[in-house]
């Protein structure tokens, strides 16, 4: 079981990147999937979470309007669209994933109920 999380990079504030998830080992269809973040000196904090039948999401208030979670499980990955990137923006993010046994419309917004995790990703969002 493996998650790869990539497509971080550097950007300038106002720009836009996306992350991918991307599944090998096993199939995400059913799995609940989160992005998290982590910046320097401060806490890991939720991102944006989808449920494993794709219905329904969670975005942070921070984020809200500005990042897109999606999924396609076709090609096994998850997909995360930040827009009008912000300094505050700056982490590393990680992708999560909670097997739901059967395709629900549950989102985990808390990320100890998460028992995989990608190596994580890098977003660095310049002024």
């Amino acid at each position: 079981v493996q998650l790869q999380a990539s497509g971080g990079g550097l950007v300038q504030a106002g720009g836009s990147l996306r992350l991918s998830c991307a599944a090998s080992g096993f199939t995400l269809d059913y799995h609940a999937i989160g992005w998290f973040r982590q910046a320097p000196g401060k806490e890991r904090e939720e991102v944006s979470c989808i449920s494993s039948n794709g219905i329904s999401t969670y975005y942070a208030d921070s984020v809200k309007g500005r990042f897109t979670i999606s999924r396609d499980n076709a090609k096994n990955t998850v997909y995360l669209q930040m827009n009008s990137l912000k300094p505050e923006d700056t982490a590393i993010y990680y992708c999560a994933a909670r097997t739901t046994g059967y395709r629900t419309n549950i989102v985990i917004a808390t990320a100890n109920r998460y028992p995989y995790w990608g190596q994580g990703t890098q977003v660095t969002v310049s002024s």
